[in-house]
């Protein structure tokens, strides 16, 4: 792969409270995005006063930084489009008060350069879905965002969204097909999230439904067992994606003392043959038997 810079090309402002940076990406294919609703990769920046962060290595044929203490401060991104040029992604970051990607995105100058890494997604809905189910907070506007612009024909939709104020909902998109429940300043950081307790009380249309989340961690593993338990919805009717945790500094240092045993139980059913979906289940189960 190599190392795949992007270089800011483009900044405005399409919300209050997020910035788009467009990159002109040269390497753009060596990235493989997937090419999905909710398409990510991992963006690395520069430290501050430089323009640019420095490349990867590569070791036995893998492109990483693998020196902890001199890797650049990565976080994971949605691509809001491929575009507007051919060899451009258009990224937008969700403000927060302070964050290595808010002062980036609040700093970043014409030509500022960031290293591009990682390209996966998540959002896969059941061919045999009859209706989906869109759950997301600040952190996830922009994939849903894309999702409801590329929405297929005639699929009843229904987007739970949770927001900070109600501006906030001007940035999403509408659709004919997709029927938007709103919760204004819950969650985000600012108070208690009531997005479970919102799907917990949806009344469920006809037919075999599909579940895409992404929002708060503790939010989605609520989420998760209830689809599980309350409506015996298999796998593969949804994918439920925690894109932040709330206090993550706390978190992380706890995370920290017993990671090694935590991330064995996801190695090991990966090693078992379970597939990334099964692995991610079994690890967070794993964290909250430790009180994460």
């Amino acid at each position: 792969m190599g190392t795949v810079f992007g270089a800011v090309v483009a900044i405005s402002d399409p919300a209050p409270r997020i910035r788009r940076l467009v990159f002109d990406v040269p390497s753009l294919a060596d990235l493989g995005l997937p090419g999905d609703g909710d398409d990510a990769v991992g963006i690395y920046f520069p430290e501050p006063g430089k323009a640019a962060p420095p490349a990867m290595e590569c070791r036995d044929g893998v492109w990483a930084y693998f020196d902890p203490d001199t890797a650049p401060h990565g976080r994971n991104y949605s691509i809001r489009t491929a575009g507007p040029g051919p060899r451009q992604i258009t990224v937008d970051i969700v403000l927060h008060e302070r964050g290595i990607a808010s002062d980036f995105a609040r700093s970043a100058s014409i030509g500022d350069q960031v290293v591009l890494a990682h390209a996966r997604s998540w959002y896969h809905p059941d061919p045999a879905a009859q209706w989906q189910l869109l759950v997301a907070d600040l952190s996830g506007l922009p994939a849903l965002a894309r999702i409801i612009e590329e929405w297929p024909g005639d699929t009843p939709g229904i987007a739970i969204v949770e927001v900070a104020d109600e501006a906030d909902l001007a940035y999403l998109p509408s659709h004919p097909d997709v029927t938007l429940i709103t919760s204004v300043g819950t969650g985000n950081g600012y108070a208690a999230s009531a997005l479970a307790d919102r799907i917990r009380s949806l009344e469920h249309p006809a037919g075999r439904g599909y579940c895409w989340f992404a929002a708060e961690a503790s939010e989605s593993r609520a989420v998760r067992k209830h689809l599980r338990r309350d409506h015996s919805w298999a796998r593969e009717q949804y994918d439920i994606i925690g894109y932040w945790r709330f206090d993550s500094e706390t978190w992380d240092k706890k995370f920290e003392s017993m990671s090694d045993e935590l991330v064995a139980v996801y190695s090991q059913a990966l090693a078992d043959g379970k597939g990334d979906k099964i692995a991610s289940e079994e690890f967070d189960l794993a964290l909250e038997r430790v009180g994460l």
